[in-house]
């Protein structure tokens, strides 16, 4: 192995251990929301619709993440980070002020996970959306 080629396996492995580690807490936050839906918060207007679309949008945001060509990734993960802040930003405003005229609690079932899993797919997922960028030739 050269000086030269030494970085770039390590910034691959980097690379593909933020891919799959993100891939997983984005299908873990789908998996969430959709246990969460079938456990009845269907029957909640507006939020149990959203909570079946971020089960739905999770999942399939978490096989994108492993499937997307290299070239795409950054955007790939840029997409997943904002979905997870977004999502962390609803559970937040649900458990502080409401929303949609819903008020959670933090000892509603399955709500600290939640709130963990969502701010660590934020975090690794901006990372990789950084670490990925392309670089000037």
């Amino acid at each position: 192995m050269t000086a030269v080629t030494a970085p770039a396996r390590s910034r691959s492995t980097l690379t593909w251990g933020l891919r799959a580690t993100g891939a997983a807490l984005l299908a873990a936050m789908g998996w969430l929301h959709l246990e969460l839906w079938v456990d009845g918060y269907r029957t909640i207007d507006v939020i149990g619709p959203a909570f079946l679309l971020d089960g739905i949008a999770g999942l399939g945001l978490a096989v994108l993440l492993l499937a997307v060509p290299r070239r795409l990734l950054a955007g790939a993960a840029a997409l997943g980070a904002l979905v997870s802040a977004g999502t962390l930003a609803a559970l937040l405003l649900s458990t502080t002020v409401g929303l949609f005229g819903f008020v959670e609690s933090t000892a509603a079932p399955l709500w600290w996970e939640t709130f963990w899993i969502e701010a660590a797919a934020a975090v690794v997922l901006t990372g990789l959306a950084v670490v990925s960028r392309r670089r000037p030739a």
